[in-house]
Order: C-alpha cells, then sequence, then structure tokens
C-alpha cells in the first residue's frame, strides 16, 4: 500500500484531501499544527476527523506567533465582510511562509515514516490570494525535495500531491460528499468561538461553495 503524509488543518479543503488521500489507495498519516494560533478549534476538527478514519494523526507545536498575520497576532483584527474579490491582493490572514515551514516538516515526517506523497488541501481557484497555494510553488518544492532529501537522492523523491487545486469551493464541496467525507466535523472560520462567525473570508467563501454546489453546511453558524 502506498503511503503518504497529509497536511489536515480541520477545514473543508483538507478533510477532502485526507479522504481523496484514501480513496487514491494511500495509508495516511495525517499532521496538523499547533503554530501560534489565536485559536485551536481547527485542531479539534482535525483530531475529530483522525478518529472518524481511523488513521495515525500527529500534532506538532512551533511557534509563529512572532509572524505577522491576522491569524496569529492578538492585535491584528481578522477582516470581516471585506468587499469586491477575494483574490486581488493577499490579506493579513496570510501567515508569511506557513506552507513553506509545513511542507518541510511534512517531508522530514515521510522521510520517518517510509512515505512518499505528501498531500495538501491548497487551493488556487477560489481565494487564492495566497503565494505559497499556487502551481509553480509545488513545482519548485518536488524539485527542491528531489535534490535536498535522503530519498530524493536515491532516486524515490517525495512527491506533493494537490489534488483540489484548480477546483472552485463548490467543486471541492461536491467531491467531499461524493468521498463520504465528514465535512459536519470541519471548521474553516478563522474565528475561535462555539459557532463560526460568518462574516470573516473562510465561512464567506465556504457558504458561497455549499450554496453554489446545491448543499447545506451541517455546521452551525452564529
Amino acid at each position: 500500500m502506498k503511503r503518504a503524509v497529509v497536511l489536515l488543518s480541520g477545514g473543508l479543503d483538507s478533510t477532502t484531501t485526507l479522504a481523496q488521500a484514501i480513496e487514491d489507495g494511500c495509508e495516511v498519516h495525517a499532521v496538523s499544527f499547533r503554530y501560534g494560533q489565536k485559536h485551536s478549534r481547527e485542531l479539534v476538527s482535525a483530531t475529530e476527523v483522525c478518529r472518524y478514519y481511523g488513521v495515525m494523526h500527529t500534532i506538532i507545536d512551533i511557534n509563529l506567533a512572532s509572524f505577522r498575520s491576522a491569524l496569529t497576532n492578538q492585535d491584528i483584527d481578522v477582516p470581516m465582510d471585506r468587499e469586491g474579490s477575494l483574490d486581488k491582493v493577499i490579506p493579513i490572514t496570510y501567515v508569511p511562509a506557513r506552507n513553506i515551514i509545513f511542507l518541510s516538516i511534512a517531508a522530514g515526517l515521510c522521510e520517518s515514516v517510509d512515505a512518499n506523497r505528501i498531500y495538501i488541501g491548497a487551493n488556487v481557484v477560489d481565494y487564492s490570494g495566497y503565494p505559497d497555494c499556487r502551481p509553480e510553488f509545488f513545482r519548485a518544492f518536488e524539485n527542491m525535495l528531489s535534490k535536498g532529501t535522503k530519498t530524493g537522492v536515491e532516486g524515490n523523491p517525495i512527491a506533493v500531491v494537490t489534488p483540489i487545486l484548480n477546483m472552485s469551493k463548490a467543486d471541492i464541496v461536491r467531491l467531499g460528499k461524493k468521498l463520504g467525507a465528514p465535512l459536519s466535523l470541519t471548521w474553516s472560520c478563522y474565528e475561535g468561538g462555539e459557532k463560526a462567525c460568518g462574516h470573516c473570508d473562510s465561512c464567506r467563501l465556504r457558504l458561497k461553495g455549499f450554496e453554489e454546489a446545491g448543499y447545506r453546511d451541517e455546521i452551525d453558524y452564529e
């Protein structure tokens, strides 16, 4: 059986990606990060998703709180109800170099558990303002892994798999439903309340995706 490390935030995109890895026949080892984000609600969802699937789950502690972002700095508010297109500028919710750091750690875990692929739920269609969610970034990262890891040098390079990269949010919802992913367990909101806020960029895109896909989002909103 193929073995894969799946980056799992606990959100809609990463949970659908985990479901796709299982559908692809992979033995999955999920990895999540406690990286100094303002709340840990998403990690609760990640744990519940892994329990649902019965897959290995590692939560790694790193501290990115000194990186300027609305997701890590208490003195920076998460933008609410932004007008216009949400993908024209890099938003303040961007955490500098986060995917570079997460993918690097995932690569180390791959070499430790004898996996040869990393699945990541990055998306360049809906909310593509983040520079580390672009196809050229993942191609460059794969090339770096082929040169800078033991497995790469020995001829078995680690692949970076991005199954939802070019999907709309509605298509991601449809795929998650098709795969039977537990979308009701997921958390996308940038806030950490008992219910999703419904006003941050992530909530608005998620709600729009469910509506366009023809499904009701089963999580609770304020």
